[in-house]
């Protein structure tokens, strides 16, 4: 349980509009923002904008040093974390709904333009440093038209903010929290709506030295300076044209072993864990290990809830998906909920190398959509998932790229 405020957590809003299309985004320091508070919170902002529901993006950074906001049937045996706090999650509704409500009113006259930072140092693939990752952060920089002040930045980052563990007691926004105050002293304290890409599989475990505050600072000031780097060449427009389509898809659930299975499942990957801590391993190779464990938990609860008939209910909650394809000028982003491993939004760079995937957006997936390689070799990931795995990726990307392919030149 938190005992204090280490920084604050923010919702952060972006509006932009062209005369004939108006869109908003609002990235709040959360873990997830669920489809039940992200819907109220579009329609919401909807009535108070005018901006359709359709063009707003409702995002989370995912930090895991936040209040609880969405009770998910895959935690509901975890002996430590509370539900969710009905009275912090309206908070939550309210501060987006604010937020993105002062972009809209506070619009002036503007130019825009875009730089790909360089991630490298924040973190890699969390099963293997060298495995398959996203360095890419796409930053978008609004500055008025007038007097050249900075309105705003928006950056995409595929990485998990978990430089701080279980063992921190302090209410944080992580090292991302770290960035963006690092951004709001060069550029005068503008907003920074801060996006989390695909990053199932993207952890900083393998360049922390240490899980503190000092080092979600330290990545954050990487981070920021990586940003600041970029824009320091950034060539700016005034004609910047927006387009906007959106689709809702079904997406298949996943198969699950018997309870009898995911017991034995259970067992062994325990076992392994504390083989790995007896024979004093590295912390990584520990804590993949302990991550694992944690999945096997999720499965053998998911498998006794789909035998009991909950799974239904559950399935419900997060079906249909909704999917947004955004044209800012030369560049495009995708948004998708929930999380999901970076090979997915790599699929999508091999075909449309311009467009960028902005994750946890608009609602939640209940776990993770993965490879094939993670549900052969049990990963933690795969174990904590609703949905099926690869099939619902690959759909997901099938249907993106069609969407892709029918927005408007802009």
């Amino acid at each position: 349980m938190s005992t204090g405020v280490h920084d604050p957590l923010l919702a952060s809003a972006l509006y932009l509009g062209d005369g004939a299309t108006e869109l908003l985004f609002v990235a709040c320091d959360v873990l997830f923002v669920s489809n039940a508070v992200a819907s109220r919170a579009r329609r919401r902002i909807e009535a108070v904008t005018g901006v359709p529901a359709s063009q707003i993006v409702v995002s989370a950074t995912h930090t895991h040093s936040g209040p609880k906001t969405a009770n998910a049937l895959g935690q509901e045996a975890d002996p430590v974390v509370p539900a969710a706090d009905e009275g912090y999650v309206h908070k939550l509704e309210d501060g987006i709904v604010e937020a993105a409500s002062r972009a809209s009113r506070e619009r002036v006259p503007a130019e825009a333009g875009f730089a790909v930072a360089d991630g490298s140092g924040v973190g890699t693939n969390r099963h293997d440093p060298g495995g398959p990752c996203d360095l890419r952060v796409p930053v978008l920089m609004v500055r008025a038209l007038d007097d050249r002040r900075t309105l705003g930045l928006m950056l995409t980052v595929c990485m998990h903010p978990t430089v701080l563990h279980e063992d921190s007691t302090l209410i944080s926004a992580d090292f991302p929290g770290h960035a963006r105050q690092h951004l709001q002293r060069v550029f005068s304290g503008c907003p920074v709506v801060y996006n989390t890409g695909p990053s199932g599989n993207q952890s900083p475990r393998h360049v922390t030295r240490t899980n503190t505050f000092e080092e979600a600072t330290r990545l954050g000031e990487v981070l920021g300076r990586a940003v600041e780097a970029a824009l320091g060449t950034i060539r700016f427009a005034s004609g910047v044209s927006l387009a906007c389509l959106s689709s809702e898809i079904s997406l298949p659930a996943r198969n699950f072993p018997s309870s009898a299975e995911a017991a034995t499942a259970l067992e062994a990957s325990h076992a392994r864990l504390l083989a790995l801590q007896q024979a004093r391993a590295h912390r990584a190779e520990v804590r993949t290990a302990e991550c694992d464990w944690f999945g096997a938990e999720k499965t053998l609860l998911l498998a006794r809830a789909a035998e009991s008939g909950r799974m239904q209910e559950a399935l419900a909650a997060i079906l249909p998906v909704q999917i947004q394809v955004i044209g800012i000028g030369p560049c495009t982003y995708v948004t998708w909920p929930g999380e999901m491993f970076v090979e997915f939004g790599l699929e999508i760079a091999s075909h449309r190398p311009d467009t960028f995937v902005i994750s946890l957006a608009n609602g939640v997936l209940d776990g993770y959509l993965v490879t094939q390689e993670a549900v052969d070799r049990g990963y933690y990931e795969a174990g904590n998932a609703l949905l099926a795995s690869p099939a619902g990726g690959s759909q997901l990307v099938r249907e993106t790229l069609k969407l892709l392919f029918q927005l408007p030149a802009h």
